[in-house]
């Protein structure tokens, strides 16, 4: 049987988490054996980014084991935004470990987005290594706009789906309720927050309309609550390929966000609206709300039309079968 080893055994709500569980899903599927141990007997391993454990990466590539490392973005708030010295450390060591096994250990790359591979190229030069793109995928079974949901009738709302709004990351959080504020004034408006928001980010949201803070939202109510929305707003700055993003359009959730990451190369056609910065986002300046806010009334004027457009794009070539056959060609195939 064949066997790929994922490593490491990332757990939790975040895109890495949710990644491994999906690829599983549809390796599994294929009946196609899973390992996380680098010291087993396998095909082929998938490195998610990166792992510390580089003497048994190293022993396995000894023994002619095919490495593949799968890429995100780059760690960069914190040479922009002072988030702490713990989260300062951490995010350069990252960097450094991520630019180390796609030096010297990886046999091919896989960057998420094109926006991403761009971006590694530009910093860390270009992979002496084959490398691709493959978007990621979502289970169009489970992530569909056939369901149950509570969408409000007197009340739009806006959601924002991320794993962490936290100190450093909370600048598109203070975006998304200046966006929903400008709409306000044409459309009754609510903000509903999915992700970890620190008390103090909290305490300083200052809001004339309702923000509502449901913290971490178990992954098999992300549907329902997509279902139960008008909009999504992509507050990540310079995203590299959300997951959230994917999940929404599945869901039939037009996505609403500024140009910047890889937001344009998933978000196409009539499956959201998204604007020109109207800034450096990579400075975290402030984006151009009116315009993202005036964009957005025509979603909202026009629910019916976007939300199939949404569903119909990741139908298109978001789902998670493309995604894990793409992933098996770079991992088994010469």
């Amino acid at each position: 049987m064949t066997r790929i080893c994922i490593t490491p055994f990332v757990q939790g709500t975040g895109g890495m988490a949710s990644f491994r569980l999906k690829f599983e899903q549809g390796l599994k599927a294929r009946g196609i054996d899973v390992t996380h141990d680098l010291g087993d007997k396998s095909d082929a391993i998938l490195v998610i980014a990166g792992t510390r454990f580089l003497l048994d990466l190293k022993r396995a590539r000894q023994r002619g084991i095919r490495i593949v490392q799968r890429l995100d973005g780059i760690n960069w708030v914190q040479r922009v935004k002072w988030s702490g010295l713990k989260y300062t450390v951490r995010a350069e060591y990252g960097n450094f470990m991520l630019a180390l096994i796609r030096n010297r250990f990886a046999d091919k790359v896989i960057y998420q987005s094109q926006f991403i591979r761009q971006w590694w190229e530009d910093w860390y030069g270009v992979a002496k290594v084959p490398a691709t793109v493959i978007i990621n995928g979502v289970d169009l079974n489970a992530y569909t706009p056939n369901g149950e949901h509570e969408r409000p009738a007197d009340k739009y709302r806006l959601l924002l789906l991320e794993g962490s709004l936290a100190r450093g990351l909370n600048s598109g959080l203070f975006h998304a309720v200046s966006i929903a504020e400008k709409m306000s004034a044409n459309y009754p408006m609510e903000v509903l927050v999915a992700g970890v928001v620190d008390e103090s980010t909290q305490r300083k949201l200052q809001s004339r309309i309702p923000v509502k803070f449901l913290g971490t939202v178990p992954r098999a109510e992300i549907p329902k609550l997509a279902r139960s929305s008008h909009l999504m707003y992509c507050a990540e700055v310079n995203p590299p390929c959300p997951n959230s993003v994917i999940e929404a359009l599945a869901c039939g959730l037009p996505v609403i966000g500024f140009d910047s990451g890889a937001l344009k190369e998933l978000v196409t056609g009539e499956a959201g609206r998204i604007v020109p910065y109207g800034a450096n986002p990579w400075k975290l300046d402030m984006p151009d709300v009116n315009a993202l806010a005036l964009s957005a009334g025509e979603v909202l004027e026009k629910q019916d039309q976007f939300r199939a457009a949404a569903r119909k794009r990741a139908e298109s070539a978001l789902g998670l079968d493309q995604m894990v056959d793409s992933y098996l060609k770079v991992l088994l195939e010469d």
